[in-house]
């Protein structure tokens, strides 16, 4: 058995050669960077990446054992001052061993204290002021039915949103704009700071069209267990005159009405529906945007379908608007799908002329590249398929996950191919364009599908041409490609632009495969914290409460472990409201007990 003294010799002449080796190999690291951009590794956060970079070269779980049985720090929060915690641990060994100070490193400009006063600089510059009870802000993606509705903008604000989202990839400039002009009004009207982020769309890699059915509109009142009425169905009808108003959200679809006059408060309107049922449809309330119908029974309507008023005969008209419904293609395991080149809408098998289920991907390009064995995932991992073979016609998968029974596939669904290098252009024409509309609207850009530092210096280069330097960009990792590339693309624009990272969950996962994400999203995190720079934790974040309103156990622990990062993401749901309030109350909990990988201890109270 050693004694203490010679093992705090052994664990010194260790850390020392892990110093020397850092210190050696990341000036070589250095050197390299600099001959790419002069002046780039006198900036303290691309220093501290590559320390770390290098640092984690090294299997170093038996020395952090060993350091951790005396009492020392065993390395396991160092990302954000590397060079800094090695340094502190060899100087309480020399004071230990008596031994004379040797080799000076460059820690001063990477101590702990500095560090974190760093990154509390760079999030406030991209993410805007920390709310007063909390230090992770959170991010709401806004709903584009809601652009012009100052009070649902206001809610929001008052219930905890730091930072609003546009996403580019649905709704329009026009509702973009609206967006902005809204919120800059709430902010005044509420006194709460909000920043602004458009999130490009990238490249969209979806399911293409199918052939559509005539629309049906199914109304369902809701029912106890004894099958009685509780709660009748609604709709929000629109009459000709204003059929292009803006409606509020309501529980169930838009149904138009034409006619030459608003029906009136009672007034009931009698219809057959699509099974030649008779039904009554009363109205509850008339704004001027549309009326609000209710029925006690189910009701199936289509356009054409003829109402006549009950009280006023020569009040009538009939039902129009309802759209066409897309066609869904059911597939079970181990059926086929033809994922096709051409944009031709997709159909269902048919067995009896040996036809496999078709439908078009949205970047036909891809669909040649895929190789035999390839994993496909569809729909957010509702479906996973293997290249079977490619013909001219496209790529033959065999469905390999799916739930019992089968499931549908609809179009505009997401498509994943794990693995597979896109090498697509970094900014589509959709990309460019929008950022024409949206540069003079926000304060910083989601980067959707980078995948290099090429990629990170396109969009800089694109943001210099429109004068929007100062833009923050926020780079989303949302593929394989990305996460291994995660070094090169931060060191792509570290110290020239406020820069953050987006840990996008949804296609991460299918990317690297369930089993891993949280093996790699610990990484992303802790790589994003040894830059300084903050992190944005986004996809399916109290999902089940935006959108139903009902909240899981699991999203409870999962959005408690978000105070980790310094921004949380939430889609946009009917409910999401109520979900920026109790993320707001979780975060605000949480931050006693837990900052980045260190576990707080406030004094606790059992009875």
């Amino acid at each position: 058995m050693p004694t203490r003294a010679a093992l705090w010799n052994d664990l010194l002449d260790s850390l020392l050669a892990l110093r020397d080796r850092v210190l050696d190999e990341s000036e070589k690291r250095l050197a390299a960077l600099d001959h790419q951009d002069p002046g780039l590794r006198l900036h303290p956060g691309v220093r501290n990446v590559v320390h770390y970079l290098v640092l984690r070269s090294v299997d170093i779980r038996p020395l952090q054992e060993a350091l951790a049985r005396e009492g020392l720090s065993s390395l396991g929060r160092c990302e954000s001052h590397v060079l800094d915690s090695i340094e502190r641990i060899i100087a309480v060994l020399r004071a230990a061993t008596g031994k004379a100070r040797g080799r000076a490193s460059d820690a001063s400009t990477t101590r702990d204290d500095e560090d974190a006063s760093t990154l509390r600089s760079n999030t406030e510059i991209l993410l805007g002021p920390a709310p007063g009870k909390r230090n992770t802000r959170i991010m709401v993606t806004l709903p584009g039915e809601r652009a012009t509705d100052l009070a649902f903008m206001k809610e929001l604000l008052t219930s905890g949103m730091d930072i609003a989202r546009i996403n580019c990839a649905h709704d329009s400039p026009v509702e973009w704009a609206a967006m902005a002009r809204t919120l800059r009004v709430a902010r005044q009207e509420t006194e709460r700071p909000c920043k602004i982020l458009a999130d490009l769309a990238g490249h969209k890699i979806r399911t293409g069209p199918l052939a559509t059915e005539e629309g049906v509109l199914h109304l369902r009142p809701m029912r106890d267990h004894r099958g009685r009425v509780v709660l009748p169905a609604h709709c929000r009808a629109a009459w000709k005159g204003n059929a292009q108003s803006p409606l509020p959200p309501v529980d169930c679809q838009l149904l138009p009405l034409e006619t030459n006059r608003p029906p009136e408060v009672g007034e009931v309107l009698r219809c057959m529906d699509a099974r030649g049922k008779e039904r009554r449809l009363e109205v509850e309330s008339v704004t001027d945007a549309g009326v609000t119908l209710s029925c006690p029974q189910s009701v199936y309507l289509m356009n054409g379908t003829p109402w006549q008023s009950d009280q006023h005969r020569r009040r009538h008209g009939h039902i129009a608007g309802i759209p066409e419904t897309p066609t869904a293609i059911l597939l079970a395991v181990g059926d086929h799908l033809l994922l096709t080149r051409d944009a031709l809408p997709g159909a269902a098998a048919e067995p009896d002329h040996h036809q496999p289920a078709r439908i078009s991907c949205t970047i036909p390009s891809l669909v040649e590249r895929l190789p035999l064995g390839q994993k496909v995932w569809m729909d957010d991992g509702k479906f996973g398929a293997e290249v079977v073979s490619q013909s001219p016609d496209g790529a033959l998968l065999q469905i390999t996950v799916a739930k019992p029974g089968g499931d549908r596939l609809f179009p505009d669904r997401g498509l994943n191919f794990p693995g597979l290098p896109l090498d697509l252009p970094p900014l589509s024409d959709k990309d460019r364009a929008d950022l024409d509309v949206i540069v003079p609207l926000v304060d910083m850009i989601g980067f959707s599908f980078v995948e290099s530092a090429a990629h990170m210096r396109a969009l800089r280069d694109a943001l210099s041409q429109r004068q929007a330097t100062h833009l923050g960009i926020i780079a989303k990792i949302e593929t394989a490609q990305a996460f291994h590339r995660l070094p090169e693309i931060l060191l792509a624009a570290i110290g020239r632009q406020p820069l953050g990272v987006m840990v996008a969950r949804g296609d991460l996962a299918m990317e690297v495969g369930p089993e891993r994400l949280t093996e790699v999203q610990e990484e992303i995190l802790w790589l994003a914290d040894a830059a300084h720079l903050p992190v944005v934790w986004a996809t399916q974040v109290l999902e089940s409460l935006a959108k139903r309103g009902m909240i899981s156990r699991p999203e409870l622990t999962d959005a408690a472990m978000d105070e980790r990062a310094e921004c949380v993401m939430l889609n946009k749901g009917p409910y999401i409201g109520q979900a920026v309030h109790t993320l707001d109350d979780i975060l605000t909990r949480m931050q006693g007990h837990q900052r980045k990988k260190f576990a707080l201890m406030r004094a606790l109270h059992w009875s």
